[in-house]
């Protein structure tokens, strides 16, 4: 019989340091795709506030209240990170995501300067700031991108694109290293 093994998707590719830039990973054990029916949007998020004490996101923008937060995912979507959620039955569609994604965290003075080399977007804060988020390519991969603080931001992708994720932000912190 196997012997099964659970592991996060960055196990033993993370964290790692190059240059100002630590690339370190987001653990998600709870994750859930809402998406509010036709009209319902109001209640769902007084449902999740009441339950998580945050509120469905608007659009490109994040909720949050100390570990659970929701994260804008798309038009009428959002992902509810780390929290129990309440009986939506009737409200909105429920999907569990917690082991479909991996996310990455990536800190430091170079943050904007990796992320700038693999994503076709402004993220400086004076455009992104904290609280932020945006669904956008790393390179090739769908990701989501949410800025999480000053010279910190969280990348979110497919599980199954964990270890190209890594590579990718690897690879461009290294360029940015040998420029400094």
């Amino acid at each position: 019989m196997a012997n099964l093994v659970a592991r996060t998707p960055c196990e033993g590719l993370l964290p790692v340091t190059i240059g100002s830039v630590t690339l370190s990973e987001v653990v998600i054990e709870r994750m859930a795709a809402v998406a509010p029916f036709k009209g319902k949007e109001g209640a769902v998020s007084a449902a999740l506030k009441e339950a998580c004490d945050i509120v469905f996101p608007a659009p490109n923008r994040t909720s949050s209240k100390g570990d659970a937060r929701a994260v804008w995912a798309g038009q009428g979507r959002a992902n509810v990170i780390g929290c129990d959620l309440p009986d939506l039955s009737g409200l909105a569609a429920v999907t569990d995501q917690g082991d479909g994604v991996a996310a990455v965290k990536i800190e430091g003075d170079g943050a904007e300067a990796v992320l700038a080399r693999l994503v076709p977007l402004d993220l400086r804060a004076a455009t992104f700031k904290r609280g932020h988020t945006a669904r956008s390519l790393v390179n090739h991969m769908a990701a989501s991108i949410t800025r999480l603080g000053p010279k910190s931001f969280e990348v979110m992708v497919m599980r199954s694109m964990a270890q190209t994720l890594v590579h990718e932000l690897t690879e461009a912190a290294e360029g940015v290293a040998a420029r400094g």
